[in-house]
Order: C-alpha cells, then structure tokens, then sequence
C-alpha cells in the first residue's frame, strides 16, 4: 500500500523514483527476497526511475558520517545489555517508551565522550538533547517528540559492524538528494530522529515527510504472518489480478465506495491524501474472501 502510494504522488508530481534495498539488517534477509519483492512490484504495474541500489556494499560512507558524528561529539559508544538499560529504566522518573521499547536513560551515559570513532564492533549511541524535534507531516499535521523522554539516546550504529536504519537511510537519502519520503505511520518518530541526524550532520535537503495509515489485521495488531499468510504473492499464486490488489487499496483509500478491480493508472488520477484520512485500516475476513474469489 504505501509503495503504491507513494509511486501515485510521485507520479503526479514529476518526482524521481529511487527504488533502493535496505538490505543491512542481515539476519532478517533471506535469500531470493530482494528478487521477489522487486517482481511484485512490477508485477502491480509500478516503475521507477533509478536503481535498485543496496546498502550492505557501501559501508565506507556510513563510517565517515560516524567519524564526523564523533568529532562533533554527539556519540559515545556503548556496550551495555538489554537487562542493564531496562533496570535503569525502572528506576523512578523512568519508564517504557511509547514507542520502541525501553527509554535509554540519560543516567547510562559515559562520563567522557571520545572524540574518534574508532571501535567499530560496538554499539554506539546519539545524544539526545532535552529539546522536543519538530515538523509538519503532510497526512498527520504538526508533529513534536521529546526524544529524550520517549527513546533517549539512540543506536546509530550497531555491535555488527553496521549503521543502524536511523543513520543509513539519512547518509542514503541526502547523497540521492531525496527531499520527498512517503512510508508507514510508525516511523513517525524516526523522522524526529532522522533530523537530528541531519542537522549534527549538516545535511541536505531537509525532506518533507509523508506518512500513511498502517495496514492492521481484525485483532489490531498490525499485519504479519500471525494473520496467516497475505503477502501479495500468495495471491499472485491463487491466481488473483494486480487489479484486484490496487482495487482492495482503492477501497481502503476511500478512491471507491466498494471493491472493486482498478488499474494501476485509475489508481494515480484518482488518489488523494485529503480523503485518506489518518485512520489505520483493517484487512478484514471480507478483503480475503474477495481477493480469493
């Protein structure tokens, strides 16, 4: 859905399309992957205008924003476990986070900040300052995080010898000179991150975010193979039409008044953010039923 999205408002408005693989978190990338999702997409009807590129082969680019981070002092590295930083967060004025998990609170921090990045088989973290991060989010209006308070001092980069997501996709996104970047509601509060990564980093173009609606399943958790399986593909294989799946979306963006089959072009001229709304959907029983029929 954001793919689809993101590709009608692109279109509309003459926007390059950069089509990269986020392929760092290597654990999580099984082989044949990147191949299938790159055929599913072309197989919705969308293109792109440059890559794909990846990121696992480009790791130089990545140290030397850690070096300048380091130089400036706004990271430290840190080798504490989960157990330790969770007791800290139990302490009084601490707690869980909002968003990701524990707070990382202020009180772990190092008496000395090291001005060289030099131990690369570490995690090292940002400072975060007290002040809240602000920005207007074209879908969800004026945003205002208090980083500190709800994440503190976040990993950017990782004991794996790799930059976390909050690093990379900011050193990716200002070489490619991105200025647009339209994705799910739950990196809301990564974008507060991202600009601060940006502004210790002096990068630009400061880019203006676009984020949508999660996809969720009856219970209210968001969409995954606890919902059984309702990747685009199992679809594809029961021999359901890209048109249904854009059809599905279209109903979902409130573009039509029920299901219905719509081309990838429909989709396009007819999409709006204004009556999207901020509201998560829910993939019922019914959308199955009628993807299967």
């Amino acid at each position: 859905m954001s793919f689809l999205i993101n590709w009608s408002i692109a279109r509309k408005h003459n926007w390059h399309i950069a089509l990269r693989i986020e392929d760092l978190d290597t654990p999580r990338v099984k082989p044949g992957v990147i191949e299938s999702t790159i055929q599913t997409l072309q197989w919705l009807g969308i293109d792109w205008d440059s890559g794909p590129t990846t990121q696992a082969n480009q790791i130089d680019r990545y140290q030397q924003a850690m070096v300048k981070l380091a130089s400036l002092e706004h990271i430290y590295p840190c080798s504490l476990s989960r157990s330790q930083i969770e007791s800290a967060a139990s302490a009084p004025h601490s707690g869980e986070s909002d968003f990701h998990g524990v707070v990382f609170d202020s009180s772990l921090r190092p008496d000395h900040i090291p001005r060289i990045f030099s131990d690369v088989d570490t995690n090292w973290r940002f400072l975060v300052a007290p002040e809240p991060v602000e920005f207007r989010d074209a879908l969800y209006g004026p945003q205002s995080f208090s980083l500190l308070e709800i994440v503190g001092d976040f990993v950017v980069w990782t004991k794996r010898g790799t930059p976390s997501y909050q690093l990379a996709v900011v050193v990716d996104d200002a070489l490619c000179g991105v200025n647009q970047i339209v994705r799910g509601s739950d990196l809301l509060d990564s974008a507060a991150r991202q600009l601060l990564l940006y502004k210790a980093l002096n990068l630009s173009p400061i880019p203006n975010y676009t984020h949508l609606p999660l996809v969720r399943g009856e219970d209210g958790r968001r969409l995954a193979k606890r919902h059984g399986d309702t990747r685009i593909d199992s679809y594809t294989q029961h021999g359901t039409s890209p048109e249904k799946i854009i059809g599905l979306i279209a109903f979902w963006c409130k573009i039509s008044k029920e299901r219905a089959p719509m081309s990838i072009h429909e989709f396009k001229e007819r999409f709006s953010l204004d009556t999207l709304g901020t509201d998560d959907i829910t993939f019922t029983s019914e959308d199955d039923q009628w993807l299967l029929s």
